[in-house]
């Protein structure tokens, strides 16, 4: 119960209703407890002694008593709703919250489908069962225990019965409780699994649908399916012995009730309203404990929720702020990386960087080369502290990036990611989303150096296009175009395009180097491409391999000085652009 408790200052502005339903719900359980007395003088001193006029003023009085109790629960669901879902909301809002402060190391440790499970069925689970915590929770131990004071003030003689059937009902619930417990942690992750699974099919239907792998994509969603099914099934089975067994102790003391209550009635030590009485306050003994344990089986499901929500609230980011980090700082965009050694493994595994040392001076561009995995956007990450360094330092005008506010040093650096991602919205709001307030001059500005105000004025709406889901309703040339224009608005120090070109065409490609020249005439460039034929005019290239620099220079110096730009050099373009080096 310990993580459910560390959720417990989200209840905090709901105290007012987590107090208030309580109060009404012990209300009602009052007006439920007086209903078998009432019967019982019903019964012994109306219809035994035939006095109508106490029957009709007993039975209108259970009308009321009923009508109170129903006020007092409906009232009691009200609050408890508003509680439940209000927890639930802020809940919810903590966790996208947290998620937006995560580094990119964390959420390499989180997956989408976990965060997305735990984001959603999670949150419910520990939510329903709050409400349920406010409502039945509250009613049935208060059931149990005015039961029991009842049967002593009423019927203390079969006062054994009822102990003795509460003893054995405990211990059985308790051993099932223990077992479905850890089994409720299994079915989370299992729902993890069948989250990622989906979200994977979604984000990449097309890439299935190019490859024909639908088929293999139903498998995996169904065998992932299959195991959350049998999982949950497993849960249900130890769980489905919580009703009957309960329903056999309570018929077995109605048994027991009619036996002993009928010997005693025959030999007048008792009266017939007093067993009927007894018998009311039984079964609503046992049904209170069913009902416990049934909520104390959610609430273990929402422990195992609880502890999962907790883990993501609990994540410290790997990347974080020194406490006199530098803010609202321009900076003129010199780049250096300084003996940088760097390991996506925060436990010393083999480095992806390995004693990195160079300089990019403002107003260079800068160009990277290398084969896939020699560590081209690995670099480039470490400059706007995506991660941090594992050993050496990364500067920005001689100051460590490590000693600047994370915001601060990011709009001083804009990127195009290598994966292009927009969002759903009006083409204008995804080019301006670092810079919500820049005017329409600025985007329209942005949008001509990055080469897509042609194709966005071709749209009927403009700017004002709306896109699909990841801007689905564009090409992958008209996407990066787009990424590049929303990084040039931000006029940042420092630029970097991770291979943010691929998708676009030679000529197109051209004119946006063109612009850049005039835009980043005093700032600072990174291009990352596979295509030589980007990086000819840089002013530095760096030739990685296997996370080093294996050579540095201009295309004429590395021309001839390394063998292995010459080679990518020749693969690309031929021998007979020799020549033209």
């Amino acid at each position: 119960m310990k993580s459910v408790r560390k959720l417990a200052v989200f209840l905090k502005p709901y105290r007012r209703w987590m107090v208030l339903a309580p109060l009404l719900m012990m209300l009602e359980v009052a007006m439920d407890l007086l209903q078998p007395w009432l019967i019982e003088r019903i019964v012994d001193e109306g219809i035994a002694q035939l006095d109508i006029a106490l029957v009709v003023r007993t039975g209108l009085l259970m009308i009321g008593l009923a009508l109170v109790g129903a006020v007092g629960g409906t009232t009691n669901g009200i609050f408890a709703a508003k509680a439940s879902q209000g927890f639930g909301a802020d809940l919810r809002e903590a966790l996208f919250r947290k998620v937006q402060t995560l580094s990119f190391a964390n959420l390499d440790e989180l997956e989408t489908g976990q965060l997305v499970t735990r984001l959603t069925n999670d949150v419910t689970q520990v939510q329903t069962a709050l409400h349920q915590l406010i409502r039945i929770f509250v009613r049935a131990p208060l059931l149990l225990i005015g039961s029991l004071v009842m049967v002593v003030l009423t019927t203390p003689q079969l006062m054994s019965l009822p102990l003795v059937l509460l003893v054995v009902v405990l211990i059985g619930v308790l051993l099932i409780i223990n077992k479905a417990y850890p089994l409720y942690s299994v079915v989370q992750e299992k729902l993890d699994a069948l989250n990622t699974v989906m979200q994977e099919n979604l984000a990449g239907v097309r890439v299935v649908k190019a490859f024909v792998r639908g088929h293999h994509e139903k498998q995996r969603f169904g065998a992932a399916n299959e195991d959350l099914m049998d999982q949950t099934i497993r849960v249900a089975r130890v769980i489905a012995v919580t009703m009957p067994f309960v329903m056999l102790a309570m018929n077995v003391g109605l048994a027991a009730v009619i036996w002993s209550g009928g010997i005693q009635v025959a030999a007048g030590g008792m009266q017939t309203g007093e067993i009927i009485s007894f018998a009311n306050y039984l079964m609503r003994t046992l049904m209170s404990l069913m009902i416990v344990s049934m909520i104390v089986l959610q609430i273990s499901r929402a422990e195992a929720s609880a502890q999962r929500i907790a883990e993501v609230l609990d994540a410290e980011p790997s990347v974080q702020n020194k406490p006199k980090a530098l803010r609202d700082r321009q900076f003129q965009g010199c780049v250096a990386f300084e003996n940088v050694r760097f390991s996506y493994d925060s436990n010393g595994g083999d480095p992806v960087l390995k004693d990195v040392d160079f300089v990019a001076g403002p107003g260079q561009t800068v160009a990277l080369l290398g084969t896939t995995g020699a560590g081209k956007s690995s670099l480039v990450h470490l400059i706007p502290r995506f991660y941090d360094v594992t050993a050496g330092r990364v500067t920005l005008d001689g100051v460590d990036v490590r000693d600047v506010a994370k915001d601060t040093l990011r709009r001083n650096i804009g990127i195009a990611l290598q994966e292009t991602v927009l969002f759903s919205g009006t083409i204008r709001d995804n080019i301006r989303y670092g810079r919500p307030d820049a005017s329409d001059e600025e985007v329209v500005a942005a949008a001509k150096a990055a080469q897509a105000h042609d194709f966005i004025m071709s749209f009927p709406e403009g700017y004002d296009t709306v896109l699909g889901q990841r801007g689905v309703n564009l090409s992958g040339g008209q996407k990066q175009r787009i990424a590049i224009a929303r990084a040039l608005l931000l006029q940042p120090a420092v630029l970097i395009l991770d291979d943010s070109t691929s998708s676009v065409d030679v000529e197109t490609e051209t004119k946006i180097q063109a612009a850049l020249e005039d835009l980043m005439r005093d700032r600072t460039s990174f291009i990352i491409a596979q295509r030589i034929s980007t990086v000819l005019t840089a002013d530095k290239i760096l030739v990685l391999d296997d996370g080093q620099i294996a050579a540095e220079g201009t295309h004429t110096e590395l021309m001839a000085s390394s063998p292995i730009y010459r080679e990518i050099y020749e693969s690309q373009l031929g021998n007979g652009a020799m020549a033209h080096g």
